[in-house]
């Protein structure tokens, strides 16, 4: 099995070597990461600079872009092959609830999902790399177990098999514990948070005032069955994510509203336009 590895915290960061090594007891790993730090980046591209791949002396290859950029770059030229599976992580720091939302380690996972590869994002609930020897082993765990979806995800259509499995994509967070005492995966929803806090602003020496993003608010949904609550009492949360971001919910309430406005009656010319102003006198002909 062939596993592309990307994240957030760039190509340097203890998480990434730290998943390198446990999942290459599993499959062949190949990095794209990127150079520097890009968390909170999502699922941006870089569309108006170059962007060039270094190798680093440990083999790893880094982008000076997103990570979103770095999956795209390697499914689309640089690997020359598709991998069954596309890793990102591992963060430091949770991805969970709303974090998702602007997660670069989720972006550059979704980016291998929309080219409908498997991919896994994950996460450590706390920064710090505390007990990343186990966060890693948990992550080497899941994929093993995965390994029968990930070979039928990438089985060509063939007369038996018109129709190869769909990809999925999880998001994965794992409390700081050690190994023994982590209670092992669990399937949970998305959480939500509390809106961040407020901006920090700061005058430089110049006199100009600087302003940087606040931290993330705290947990406002952090009931049983999602990622917080499963985090917070030692279970690894599992959470699959879609891409599709339609309120199915309310499509019968937006579609019945357009109905009614579209047979509104629409209002006569001359409630619909002002009168006309007066404009000046026309120029008399010339001879």
């Amino acid at each position: 099995m062939k596993i592309l590895l990307s994240n957030d915290d760039g190509y340097q960061a203890a998480g990434i070597v730290a998943l390198y090594e446990a999942l290459r007891e599993v499959a062949s790993v190949e990095v794209v990461a990127p150079e520097h730090n890009n968390s909170a980046k999502s699922n941006a591209l870089t569309l108006h600079s170059p962007l060039y791949v270094h190798t680093a002396p440990n083999g790893f290859r880094y982008v000076n872009g997103t990570p979103a950029d770095c999956v795209h770059i390697a499914l689309t030229g640089l690997l020359g092959y598709t991998p069954d599976l596309v890793v990102s992580g591992i963060n430091n720091g949770a991805n969970m609830g709303d974090d998702t939302i602007y997660s670069g380690t989720v972006g550059a996972a979704m980016e291998g999902y929309l080219f409908g590869i498997p991919a896994i994002a994950f996460s450590q609930t706390e920064k710090g790399w505390r007990h990343l020897d186990a966060a890693a082993a948990k992550a080497q765990e899941l994929v093993r177990h995965l390994l029968p979806s990930v070979q039928a995800a990438a089985q060509p259509r063939t007369a038996e098999h018109p129709h190869p499995a769909e990809p999925w994509l999880l998001n994965v967070n794992v409390p700081c514990l050690p190994l023994n005492a982590l209670r092992g995966f669990k399937v949970v929803r998305l959480g939500r948070r509390h809106a961040a806090e407020r901006v920090i602003t700061q005058v430089n020496p110049r006199g100009d005032t600087m302003y940087w993003i606040g931290s993330a608010g705290p947990a406002k949904d952090d009931s049983e069955g999602t990622d917080f609550h499963a985090a917070e009492h030692g279970f690894v949360a599992v959470t699959p994510l879609q891409v599709d971001l339609t309120d199915h919910a309310r499509l019968a309430y937006w579609g019945q509203s357009v109905a009614q406005w579209s047979r509104a009656p629409r209002p006569q010319a001359s409630e619909a336009q002002p009168e006309a102003v007066p404009g000046p006198p026309a120029e008399p002909a010339q001879p």
